[in-house]
């Protein structure tokens, strides 16, 4: 009770400060997750109002990277790779909540346009393969981030508390990469989208792990030596202790 007093409370807020004539306001709890070195994952609350009739749907967007898939075959009982292909600016994390499945909200042309839903992602895919095509490549990609966690396998679920507010649950789990997320709210009305607010979302890493990112990434050669001079030494540690 507490928790949605608060919700409530941050929405008169958000609403009091907008436009009059605004169809969508919408707002995170929180612009900033924090990863610490016991971070195991948090959950985001998403929160809005709408001013009229329409369903609601929110994508998620993690920051877009380069990704190398590759294809292994079994030869002469040995997994070998036969194939690779890049995709260019894919998402590093994405997520989709809306009030109703995306099929029955917008036509086709609508969710590629706004890119809403994996089956709509545009994915730019140079494949260097004789025997897979580029699709193959695209669902091995998106497999793979959903078995990470970093790719939702389902729509998620946006709960109307009355009859103008919403909110959802947005996971993000304990390997999520750091980085600016965009958190993109769509109003869609007759199957147009009649208004859109994009909100950003750092998630950072703090303390110490922030510093052996930012050295390893930074300092790659001198890391590597650290590295290497570290495990030789547990070695020679263990080897001392043993003939004891």
């Amino acid at each position: 009770m507490k928790r949605l007093i608060l919700i409530i409370a941050l929405l008169v807020g958000t609403l009091g400060t907008a436009r009059a004539n605004e169809p969508l306001v919408a707002d995170l709890s929180k612009h900033l997750v924090a990863i610490t070195t016991g971070f195991a994952g948090t959950d985001v609350l998403l929160f809005g109002a709408v001013d009229g009739e329409g369903e609601v749907v929110v994508v998620v967007r993690g920051p877009a990277k380069a990704e190398i898939v590759r294809r292994k075959d079994r030869k002469a009982g040995i997994w070998i790779n036969t194939g690779s292909a890049e995709v260019e600016s894919a998402p590093s994390f994405y997520r989709v909540a809306s009030t109703k499945p995306l099929a029955e909200i917008a036509p086709v042309a609508v969710l590629d346009r706004h890119q809403i839903g994996l089956d709509h992602l545009d994915l730019s895919i140079d494949t260097k393969d004789n025997g897979a095509d580029g699709t193959a490549y695209r669902d091995a990609l998106i497999r793979l981030k959903q078995k990470k966690g970093l790719y939702g396998d389902v729509v998620q679920q946006i709960g109307f508390m009355s009859h103008r507010l919403f909110r959802t649950e947005i996971h993000f789990p304990a390997n999520v990469p750091v980085g600016t997320y965009l958190v993109e709210v769509y109003l869609i009305q007759g199957g147009d989208v009649i208004s859109a607010q994009t909100t950003p979302l750092v998630i950072s890493k703090i303390g110490i792990g922030a510093d052996l990112f930012d050295f390893a990434h930074q300092q790659a050669a001198a890391y590597g030596l650290i590295a290497i001079m570290l495990a030789a030494a547990s070695g020679w540690l263990a080897a001392a202790a043993f003939k004891k």
